[in-house]
């Protein structure tokens, strides 16, 4: 059994992962600015401790063997896109990763794994739809997406650094778009799956069966479904790769296509209304070699039952607030 720190465990990918620790038999600390929105916690102990503050970081990580740092000022591109937040968001992620790794190093934390983002890949080789996979590697000549991708990119520096300076086991995983239940479906920082998920909900209880997308629907992306993301994050954490790894999985769609699916879940056909709105970059596409042959890990879920999931859970939040 380990002694467990899971930062930012009132989130959604935060909550799936203290409740497979646990499940595992070891012990789990979480902490978070909140609780989780959608479930009770399963943390043996769960702290609301604002790691923007050092002596609260320090606390968090006290008799802690691994963490596990997810804490971070995100939302989706509404909120990272956001001009307004991007000084709030460089500033809040950067207070809470240095924080919590020099607090880390302090107190004898053996390992620490870092969650970044695909959001530090370069924005110049976004551009487009369909564009090579790119590996981890081509993150350089750096342009990261907003203040959000470049305080992760900063924060993956610091990690190597406190590898190379303190000895300190570091790792640092680059996620693609997660999804999956007790994710934020409303309120403004919910991601695309969730929002066309509610958007749906509500056009079929309505009977419109019509829905607003952002953009023209031709940019692409790929989705991992959050089971798969927790399993890659815990075989990272037990691996000797210090350098950053990419998880997700190796199918790209547009997000017209993603409505598509979703629609047909739902059992109705959908008319797309697009808008003006953010849509972030045109493009992603990534080489997963690094995490199949040094993680033996590559997604078991398919995006069909990902989104199935995912979109009964959100119809029926959607119902419970539409009774309440």
């Amino acid at each position: 059994m380990k002694r467990i720190l899971v930062t930012g465990a009132g989130g959604f990918i935060g909550t799936h992962l203290v409740r497979s620790l646990r499940e595992q038999g070891h012990f789990v600390r979480g902490v978070d600015l909140k609780l989780p929105s959608w479930s009770t916690t399963q943390a043996d102990e769960f702290w609301l401790l604002d790691l923007r503050e050092h002596t609260n970081a320090r606390t968090a990580v006290t008799g802690i063997d691994q963490v596990y740092a997810l804490a971070a000022d995100m939302g989706g591109m509404g909120h990272i896109s956001n001009p307004a937040l991007q000084a709030p968001i460089m500033y809040n992620n950067t207070m809470i990763n240095f924080n919590t790794l020099e607090s880390a190093r302090r107190m004898g934390v053996s390992r620490y794994l870092f969650v970044s983002s695909v959001c530090v890949y370069p924005m110049y080789k976004l551009d487009q739809e369909q564009i090579p996979p790119l590996r981890e590697s081509d993150v350089y000549p750096a342009q990261p997406q907003g203040s959000y991708g470049w305080e992760k990119l900063q924060a993956e520096h610091l990690c190597r650094y406190y590898h190379q300076s303190y000895g300190i086991e570091t790792r640092i995983a680059r996620l693609q778009n997660t999804y999956g239940s007790l994710s934020a479906w409303c309120g403004g920082r919910e991601k695309a799956p969730a929002a066309l998920c509610r958007k749906i909900v509500e056009a079929k209880m309505a009977g419109t069966h019509r829905i607003e997308i952002w953009g023209d629907g031709k940019a692409t992306r790929s989705f991992m479904y959050v089971d798969d993301c927790v399993r890659g994050l815990q075989a990272l954490m037990e691996s000797t790769a210090h350098e950053p790894v990419t998880l997700g999985p190796d199918r790209v769609i547009t997000i017209d296509q993603l409505v598509d699916i979703i629609a047909q879940i739902a059992g109705i056909e959908i008319e797309k209304v697009h808008v003006e709105g953010p849509q972030g970059v045109r493009g992603r596409n990534f080489d997963h070699n690094r995490a199949k042959t040094l993680l033996d890990w590559q997604p078991d879920v398919s995006l069909e039952q990902g989104l199935k999931v995912t979109y009964d859970w959100v119809e029926q939040q959607v119902m419970e607030v539409n009774s309440a």
